[in-house]
């Protein structure tokens, strides 16, 4: 869509560059930004002329405190992160594809849209917000005073359409722990129809000590974890799904249909780690 009302851009080349004068937005991929109009901007501020990498690992000045992780820089592309070389997403790389292949997108929306745009949309089916969140990723955000903060994806993500990024604030990376990249995972979703819009995503993860991480988006209106010292039996998964409260309705599915389709995937995976 032509945003006819933009008058101004800039390359943003330094952290100044993203100080925003009235009407102005950031542009990453622009595969969101640009498929409505938007009416309150009139010009844009390019992330990715900062030339951050779509992967690396980070900086030692991060301190032995924090474990290792991989970067996954805010304007890398679907595409880029699905195409990354095993060596970097390890055991993940079938469910970065699997999270990709969510999206049910052109190969021409995979190459632009980016990781850290479809966070911070905070849609309830945003398939990076259901892999990130299933790998306890953490976000990087830069705040306007120069300093930076740090939230787990899944706590970054407050509601449909909604996440805890306050005026000024650049989400600059996502971070991922090594060891998760390596944990056993399995997935499933389901749609009211075969190439549409996820209503239901869940994420099972299974780590070294056997701690089981069972991670539902889409049928949520933010995601939602569930944890468990093992792989969980039936009656522990139905009463830890029954505490969940924010399941989502829109015209991709009810809620209590998306409760129970969910009841259904998360048993499959149950079975699949156990077996």
């Amino acid at each position: 869509m032509d945003l006819n009302i933009v008058t101004g851009y800039r390359r943003a080349t330094h952290r100044d560059d993203l100080r925003l004068s009235p009407g102005e937005a950031l542009l990453g991929g622009g595969s969101w930004l640009f498929s409505e109009p938007q009416p309150a901007t009139t010009g844009l501020v390019d992330l990715t002329t900062l030339g951050w990498p779509a992967w690396e690992l980070p900086p030692e000045e991060l301190g032995p405190e924090v474990p290792r992780v991989l970067r996954i820089g805010a304007t890398c592309t679907v595409a880029e992160l699905a195409a990354a070389p095993a060596e970097v997403l390890g055991a993940a790389a079938g469910l970065v594809r699997s999270c990709a292949e969510a999206f049910l997108m052109s190969f021409k929306i995979q190459s632009v849209a980016t990781v850290g745009g479809n966070l911070c949309l905070a849609l309830p089916a945003g398939a990076m917000i259901s892999l990130a969140s299933a790998l306890d990723a953490e976000v990087l955000v830069w705040t306007p005073d120069g300093g930076a903060r740090r939230e787990a994806v899944a706590s970054f993500v407050r509601d449909a359409g909604r996440s805890s990024l306050q005026p000024g604030e650049v989400l600059r990376a996502v971070d991922v722990p090594l060891a998760h990249l390596h944990s056993r995972t399995a997935f499933r979703r389901i749609g009211l129809a075969p190439l549409g819009r996820s209503s239901a995503l869940v994420i099972g993860r299974s780590d070294a000590d056997g701690a089981t991480t069972l991670t539902v988006t889409a049928a949520t209106r933010r995601p939602v974890q569930l944890r468990f010292a093992g792989v969980p039996a039936d009656g522990e998964l139905e009463r830890a799904l029954g505490t969940v409260d924010c399941w989502y309705a829109d015209a991709h599915g009810a809620a209590d249909w998306r409760r129970a389709v969910t009841t259904t995937l998360a048993t499959e995976i149950c079975e699949e780690l156990a077996s």
